[in-house]
């Protein structure tokens, strides 16, 4: 088995320090959560199924240079994750975002964000591009 070669690794910070048992990593095509010391608990996100990023850096994680990349899928098992108190995070919101797009672009993968509905907007997933027609080319 082939080792997953990691792009950015980082760990839950508090006041600053990688002093929890809380890690996150980045692969070309996955993001990874691992929680726990005896207990290990692992999660991953596909990255072509990743909808929206959010950055949330409120006061105290300003003062320690670090902040919470809030991740939102279209995966049923982990339609939300936060990478909370990394460092660095809006760098870390950009290498994500590249990833996906990438990984989007690599599964020829269209979003086409429908309007209307009562909870907003919904997203509609394509191998190919619907509109285009054969003859237009």
């Amino acid at each position: 088995m082939d080792a997953i070669e990691y792009l950015w690794k980082d760990r839950k910070r508090f006041l600053g320090m990688p002093l929890s048992f809380t890690r996150y990593r980045l692969s070309e095509d996955r993001l990874f959560c691992e929680t726990g010391f005896l207990n290990v608990k692992s999660d991953e996100v596909l990255l072509y199924r990743v909808r929206d990023l959010r950055l949330t850096m409120n006061l105290g994680q300003r003062i320690f240079g670090v902040g919470t990349v809030c991740v939102v899928s279209s995966d049923k098992s982990m339609p939300h994750l936060d990478l909370k108190n990394v460092k660095d995070p809006r760098a870390v919101k950009e290498l994500i975002h590249k990833n996906v797009e990438a990984a989007k672009d690599k599964r020829r993968m269209r979003a086409t964000e429908l309007l209307g509905g009562e909870n907003g907007p919904a997203y509609e997933e394509h191998g190919e591009d619907p509109d285009l027609d054969e003859d237009e080319g």
